[in-house]
């Protein structure tokens, strides 16, 4: 590649890049929105999260690092950074609800908000409790905003270790602790359970999606943002419970796919499902399948056999790194 041709790529990708710091700025309110714009020591590719707390400086991280961020948009030390106050969050909410946070009440009252694209909003602030339960969150003192990535092609090599001698698909739990890509690697074998892979004679297989909080598709007034496959239905913002059992009686699937199971009630839906004769690829979190077997509702599913193919997850060599997989059934690492 010729001078002029490297000058014009790196151009054509800083450009990019202020794209979508832009196009992500615009859930912020004027001041973060105009800092978010500006910055350029970042690569946004290699952002994973966005922080912002009531007088604390503002905050990006990528995979390994944390950078405070001042009023120019430069990194800087956190003495020098932009100090996050009460209005930006109050602003940031505003258009992450779209100005209606009473419509957002159900998802707020669970510490999260979706937006369009999957990307996921963390939430903390003064709880409003009613007869013991959680019922809103007003005050609000934190935002995390969690960007989401879709990468094609690395469930590829882990596939064939999901497979079982007669080339069906193995009930499998994907474990990791927090950013450590459980979502996305469940999102690409999604995707090519229902489209299929030759080259393993895997033949594409109707999946369904109960997507509960809107982070494997995207879904955007019915349309996913992300490609989860030729065969695949999704339910978007249905409890995994209620989801599950709705699947298998209206889309017949013969894979199940969900997000972070962990509920007693998703427990009785799961094996209500099993007795259909549904495959299930599911993830959890948890950092090793010691830790597993310490959380009760997935230690009920371990000790009566529902998952063959255990996968553990880390950020050891950057999110998505496997650790491990275990045969369940003979106890075995594949």
């Amino acid at each position: 590649m010729g001078k002029s041709s490297q000058v014009e790529g790196n151009v054509s990708g800083l450009n990019q890049g202020a794209v979508l710091w832009a196009d992500m700025a615009r859930w912020f309110g004027e001041d973060i929105r105009s800092i978010l714009s500006n910055i350029k020591a970042i690569a946004f590719r290699e952002v994973e999260e966005i922080r912002l707390r009531v007088g604390q400086p503002l905050l990006v991280l990528t995979s390994d690092k944390d950078f405070f961020i001042s009023r120019e948009g430069g990194v800087c030390s956190p003495d020098k950074a932009y100090l996050v106050n009460s209005e930006d969050l109050a602003s940031a909410l505003e258009r992450m609800t779209h100005s209606s946070v009473y419509a957002a009440e159900e998802d707020l009252k669970k510490g999260f908000l979706t937006l369009p694209g999957g990307n996921r909003v963390g939430v903390t602030g003064e709880a409003v409790l009613n007869r013991g339960q959680i019922q809103t969150m007003k005050h609000v003192s934190s935002l995390n905003l969690r960007i989401a990535r879709d990468i094609s092609g690395r469930g590829l090599k882990l596939l064939p270790l999901l497979l079982g001698a007669d080339g069906m698909f193995c009930h499998t739990l994907l474990i990791s602790p927090p950013r450590a890509g459980k979502t996305t690697l469940l999102r690409d074998l999604i995707r090519l359970i229902s489209n299929g892979v030759s080259q393993l004679g895997l033949r594409g297989q109707t999946v369904g999606v109960v997507d509960e909080r809107g982070e494997l598709a995207g879904m955007w007034q019915g349309i996913p943002t992300y490609d989860l496959g030729y065969r695949t239905d999704i339910l978007d913002g249905c409890p995994k419970a209620s989801g599950m059992s709705m699947m298998v009686r209206s889309m017949a699937p013969q894979v199940m796919a969900m997000d972070e199971l962990g509920h007693r009630d998703d427990v009785t839906a799961l094996m209500d499902a099993l007795r259909t004769g549904v495959r299930i690829l599911s993830t959890a979190h948890a950092s090793s399948l010691e830790e597993a077997r310490k959380r009760p509702t997935l230690n009920c599913l371990l000790e009566q056999g529902v998952f063959e193919r255990l996968v553990v997850l880390s950020r050891k060599h950057g999110p998505g790194t496997i650790d491990c997989v275990y045969d369940l059934e003979t106890g075995r690492i594949l």
